[in-house]
């Protein structure tokens, strides 16, 4: 995870945790070089691909689609939207996980549920 202003993702830009990707769907590709630009500019990427040592990547199986540098999601400037080809939904309670550190087997809720958190405090707020 990186800093970005995507608002299910804050407080959680250091995570590095695993999470579900069942296909190689939703490759994402810049045509235009200063779009991608202005998007890295922008801290517009919240999530990235990364292989065991939490480095982004574009190498299969770790990045299942190849997208460029790791790319596994986009937000908008603003926060509102977030756009990942992951899925947070199925891997939010501790027993949905393929793996877990030695540390963290037995927890009951994933890192992830902090999305869904952070999605419903930004409603009522």
């Amino acid at each position: 995870m990186q800093e970005s202003p995507a608002i299910m993702l804050q407080g959680m830009s250091e995570l590095v945790f695993g999470i579900h990707v069942d296909h190689g769907e939703g490759k994402l590709h810049f045509p235009d070089a200063a779009v991608r630009s202005e998007v890295i500019g922008q801290n517009l990427v919240p999530l990235v691909y990364t292989d065991d040592s939490g480095m982004a990547t574009e190498q299969y199986p770790f990045n299942p689609n190849g997208s460029p540098d790791g790319f596994a999601g986009l937000c908008s400037p603003d926060g509102r939207h977030l756009a990942m080809m992951p899925h947070p939904e199925r891997a939010f309670l501790g027993w949905q996980c393929h793996w877990l550190p030695r540390e963290m087997r037995g927890m009951e809720v994933s890192p992830w549920l902090q999305m869904f958190r952070n999605a419903y405090n930004w409603c009522v707020k």
